[in-house]
């Protein structure tokens, strides 16, 4: 067990802006926040996309990432790099990692497959990629914070911005 002293000092960070360390320092600022967890378990034939946003459109979540996934995927459909289209794959295949920002309105997950020899794809996940055996999921809500996507002049596509809850 940490003293006293100790846990207070970092409920304090964890509850306080951090900016970042100077003005003339690339990292931009960052922004903590203590979270609210939760666990869920999809089951064969849901969307895993597709229940990962309503779940979140349902708890009303404001800034959400994912902590982690374990499961199975029977069909995946996954946006490689720099391609315009997802692209469907048919399984079954283990989820190695699923990653990603989201909020009540949608969000930008990125998926992990292997498939029966070990071979590995991934990218963006997007619908139609439809749980085999389970999906295991952990969510954080950042309950100081509020994403949301608006256009980046620098890379033309929506991206996250960071703001302190209101």
């Amino acid at each position: 067990m940490l003293p006293t002293s100790i846990l207070v000092t970092l409920l304090v960070t964890l509850q306080s802006p951090v900016a970042a360390p100077s003005a003339a320092a690339a990292t931009p600022a960052a922004l903590a926040s203590v979270g609210r967890h939760f666990a869920l378990r999809l089951h064969p034939g849901q969307d895993l996309q597709k229940e990962i946003f309503a779940f979140a459109k349902a708890q009303n979540l404001r800034a959400a990432a994912i902590v982690t996934c374990v499961g199975s995927l029977k069909t995946a459909t996954v946006r490689f790099a720099n391609q315009p289209e997802g692209t469907a794959l048919t399984g079954p295949f283990e989820i190695v990692s699923l990653v990603g920002a989201f909020t009540r309105d949608g969000g930008h997950l990125h998926i992990a497959l292997s498939d029966g020899k070990g071979a590995t794809v991934g990218g963006h996940l997007m619908p139609g990629s439809s749980v085999f055996t389970t999906a295991e999921i952990v969510l954080v809500e950042l309950e100081a914070l509020s994403f949301s996507r608006e256009k980046d002049s620098e890379t033309t596509y929506d991206e996250l911005v960071v703001r302190p809850r209101k």
